[in-house]
């Protein structure tokens, strides 16, 4: 496993991009914030957007999870991320060491790291947007009104949800357990073939991996769909 944010081969040296011995960001919102209720279009909420892109693609095994803490980073939760990032949380994209790595244009240093698949312009806006409107360690409540399990998309809900929790396990050409998320085809197969919804549903080791179990709407919704026959709907 490569060292540093996320992990693909070896030899991937990352010296300064994340420091040892890290500068604090000035304040440390609670881990667990309240929900703000309907979520808000126009912002981005760390819990429900920003942490699950971290840990889809930094905190496999062998990578920035507490066991592990490469270069004594851990990227599991909004505390772990100020306090073992330096400027992890300023909007400053020079600066903070979380956003460089990301950005870096040199195949050697950009994480994550060759043969892994860069994240998304949209992964990347998702992290500038809540950078840019105050790092905030926030949270909204996605079925703020009730759930409504018929409203199980694949455009709208299911793509957008394996995109920021699943991909950055499930891709590049050594995906986690064999199995890649990265297209239509591929989702559809494991949502006919049971493993989807086994996989969100297991009392332990559910997936995604180190992040937290899906909330009991999001699972129905997923088995909605996929009893539907896992349309491209």
């Amino acid at each position: 496993m490569n060292r540093f944010i996320w992990s693909a081969g070896s030899g991937i040296v990352l010296c300064g991009l994340l420091l040892m011995s890290c500068k604090h960001d000035p304040y440390v919102n609670p881990e667990n914030p309240p929900m703000t209720g309907l979520c808000d279009p126009d912002s981005v909420y760390f819990q429900n957007q920003v942490l699950p892109i971290l840990v889809s693609n930094c905190t496999e095994s062998g990578c920035h999870n507490p066991q592990d803490h490469e270069e004594d980073v851990v990227l599991d939760s909004y505390q772990s991320l100020v306090t073992t990032v330096e400027n992890g949380t300023l909007n400053d994209l020079h600066e903070n060491k979380l956003m460089r790595a990301i950005l870096d244009s040199d195949p050697d240093d950009r994480m994550p790291p060759p043969p892994n698949a860069p994240l998304t312009s949209d992964q990347i806006n998702i992290l500038k947007q809540w950078l840019s409107q105050g790092a905030q360690n926030n949270a909204c409540d996605e079925n703020f009104g009730g759930c409504d399990p018929a409203d199980a998309k694949y455009g709208s809900f299911i793509q957008p949800l394996v995109q920021t929790r699943c991909v950055g396990c499930h891709s590049g050409n050594n995906p986690q357990g064999g199995i890649k998320l990265t297209n239509y085809s591929e989702i559809k197969t494991v949502a006919l073939n049971g493993k989807l919804f086994s996989s969100v549903t297991r009392s332990s080791n559910w997936m995604p991996l180190g992040g937290a179990k899906l909330d009991d709407c999001n699972i129905q919704r997923i088995q909605t769909w996929v009893q539907a026959g896992a349309p491209e709907n």
